[in-house]
């Protein structure tokens, strides 16, 4: 069951521990497609009461496989005082083209005419391989509140396409792939940040090598980034999902994240310690 006495906790340890002050909510590692509509918009007012002061930016993912109970989430969204709303394309009955995913898309960011709207690009999951390249062609027009993507995928070279093309900085790209987040795109012309899970307990440390890439100290920026890859690769190699990544965090910040929902199982015990072991050997730069 969803435990929301936890959250005031977890935006204080975000915020003070791992200097993170954005959060996406209801989204992969959320389970939000395993919650209830009920939960979501329970999650959705929780974070945004206890990030009021605290947080700079909350964003809810509201998409949905139905398109009413999409639409139901984003005007619940933008009644609550969400800074943007995200919405992934529907995985069962899916889109086989732009046309289908923006009508789509168009449909549930009308319910919040003043939300800065997100398209939630994860085609590993949803099974929607169309690139976004494409699909931002256009696409203010039809959907006025666009703001941009979370792009949750390794095609880089799509990613690549879309910053190339984004200059005059309209759109905002969240990078969402944590072990393979191209921090050389890192220059803030191209308007790039990073959404991830591992950033709950690993922000700081992300924070520090973001920081010595702009210096520029690209010796310090490169060691964060390596040690940070030796222990996902790591994870990884044991079966990083979910659960596992419930586990992680639990263990870091002290805060219980509780077991995953069905048909998600929690991680074993084998993995916890192995991954703790890993992660308190790793050497930090500098003492850290």
């Amino acid at each position: 069951q969803v435990n929301l006495s936890m959250i005031g906790q977890y935006v204080d340890y975000l915020v003070s521990e791992q200097n993170v002050k954005n959060v996406f909510v209801n989204g992969t590692t959320g389970e939000g497609l395993s919650l209830t509509i009920q939960e979501r918009k329970q999650l959705a007012e929780e974070w945004v009461c206890q990030g009021k002061d605290k947080l700079d930016h909350v964003i809810i993912h509201v998409g949905a496989l139905s398109l009413p109970e999409s639409q139901e989430l984003a005007r619940h969204a933008a009644a609550i005082g969400a800074s943007g709303i995200a919405v992934i394309a529907p995985c069962f009955f899916k889109p086989t083209n732009k046309d289908e995913l923006i009508a789509f898309l168009q449909k549930i960011a009308s319910e919040a005419p003043a939300v800065p709207f997100y398209y939630y690009h994860i085609p590993p999951l949803t099974g929607v391989k169309i690139r976004v390249e494409e699909l931002l062609d256009g696409i203010k027009e039809q959907i006025p509140t666009f703001q941009g993507v979370k792009f949750s995928d390794t095609d880089l070279l799509d990613l690549a396409q879309c910053i190339n093309r984004n200059e005059n900085e309209q759109f905002v790209f969240l990078y969402g792939v944590d072990e393979s987040s191209p921090f050389a795109f890192t220059d803030s012309i191209f308007g790039l940040g990073f959404f991830g899970s591992t950033y709950n307990y690993l922000g700081r440390k992300t924070n520090l090598m973001l920081q010595a890439f702009a210096k520029p100290d690209l010796v310090l920026a490169r060691k964060y980034q390596f040690l940070t890859g030796e222990f996902l690769n790591f994870v990884i190699k044991l079966g990083f999902g979910i659960a596992q990544t419930k586990a992680v965090m639990t263990f870091v910040s002290g805060i219980p994240m509780g077991p995953p929902r069905l048909p998600l199982v929690d991680a074993s015990k084998e993995f916890i310690t192995k991954a703790k072991a890993k992660l308190d050997s790793i050497v930090w730069p500098e003492g850290d």
